[in-house]
Formats: structure tokens, sequence, C-alpha cells
């Protein structure tokens, strides 16, 4: 039986939208066996410092597929540069669980929104386009780099003190069962995120055809 091999970041969340993907590749390709390869990433060793270039979290799995070592890769659309490098292309889009960002306030703001946050709380994001937005329309709060994977934002939140919130995905939350810490819904005209539960493939040419989407 053939054997693909799936490239994934190795954060939990990843992992989890990378194997919906791939129970999604089993029942399109059922002559095929898949193996799940779960790489660490520029951008999920580098904690402590805001990530202005892209790629950060899709450099180590593009030289995989250079190197043969992974078939295909399943990245977060909005962790994907602008322009793929040559010889990528992107195989498919998934359907989308949710496109809005979702506010996590600290246990002692539960139940405040952005504009009722007590003046100069600061609001942890890991984007600076998303800081730049919601800025403009949330002048008050002070929007500051947060970084880590899902886990590693929440327990800053709730473990340092020093956020009054944090902006995540909406889809993020909702891949890991945690959507009864959403405390703010924002929607894309607000505060657009670029898709962030949706997973996409980068593949090098000729791999599992042409035909057939990811739904």
């Amino acid at each position: 039986m053939r054997v693909i091999h799936v490239g994934t970041r190795k954060s939990q969340l990843a992992c989890i939208q990378t194997d919906s993907v791939v129970a999604t590749l089993k029942a399109l390709y059922p002559g095929s066996q898949f193996e799940i390869i779960a790489v660490s990433t520029t951008g999920d060793k580098i904690l402590d410092t805001a990530l202005s270039k892209t790629g950060e979290f899709t450099k180590e799995l593009e030289h995989a597929l250079e190197r043969n070592e992974v078939d295909l890769v399943v990245h977060s659309l909005k962790d994907l540069p602008t322009v793929l490098p040559p010889g990528f292309t992107i195989g498919a889009i998934c359907k989308q669980e949710s496109p809005s960002d979702a506010v996590v306030f600290h246990p002692k703001f539960v139940g405040k929104t952005l504009e009722t946050l007590p003046g100069k709380s600061v609001v942890g994001t890991s984007s600076l386009r998303r800081a730049a937005q919601l800025q403009r329309k949330f002048p008050h709060p002070e929007f500051k780099s947060i970084r880590g994977n899902l886990n590693t934002r929440l327990w800053k939140l709730d473990e340092l003190q020093e956020f009054g919130a944090v902006i995540l995905a909406a889809a993020g939350l909702q891949c890991m069962g945690w959507q009864n810490r959403v405390g703010q819904i924002l929607h894309p005209e607000e505060c657009g995120s670029g898709g962030s539960g949706s997973g996409s493939s980068s593949q090098g040419p000729g791999h599992l055809g042409s035909g057939g989407g990811v739904a």
C-alpha cells in the first residue's frame, strides 16, 4: 500500500487540524496509507520575540518537502507567505470552521468586552496585522505581542498577570474544545485573520494527483 507522509507543526492544535485533514484524505484515497510527521518550526521555538517575518511557521516544513521527507504538509492559511516558494502549490483549502477571531479575558475581567476593559489594559495578539486593525477600532487598550502556541498563550493570560485579554482564532478554540473561554467574538469585518482555522496543503508536484478537493 502506498504510504503518504503528511507534515505538520508539533503543536497540539496543528496536530488536531492535521488529523482532520488526514481523515478526509483517507476517505478520498482508500488505497493509500497516511503517516503524520510532526516538525518543530522556527515560530514554535522562538517564544520571546515578536515575529514580523512571514514563513516562520512554515520554513522547516517546506525544507522537509524539498528533501522528500514528506509528501505534503498542512498549514493554517494565515501562516503561509503571500508568495509560495518556487515548485510549491496549495493543493487544497479545507472547509473553514469559523472565520472569526475571539477575545479570551483574564478571569478577573470575565463579562467585559474590548470596549469596557479598564483603560490601559494590555491585550495580547500574535499578529501585527490584527493589532493594527484592533488599535484603530479600540484605541484605549494597549495591544502587545504574545508568543507561543494556543496552550502557552492561555497559560500566559491566566498565570502571568500581564494581559487582560488575548485575541485568538475562534476556530482554534473550537478545535481544542475551549469554546467556554470565549468572551467576545470579533467578526471578519472587525478583525480579519486570514482564515486561521483553514488547513491548506502545500505540496511538491505529483502527489495525490490533481483531482479531489478536501472539504
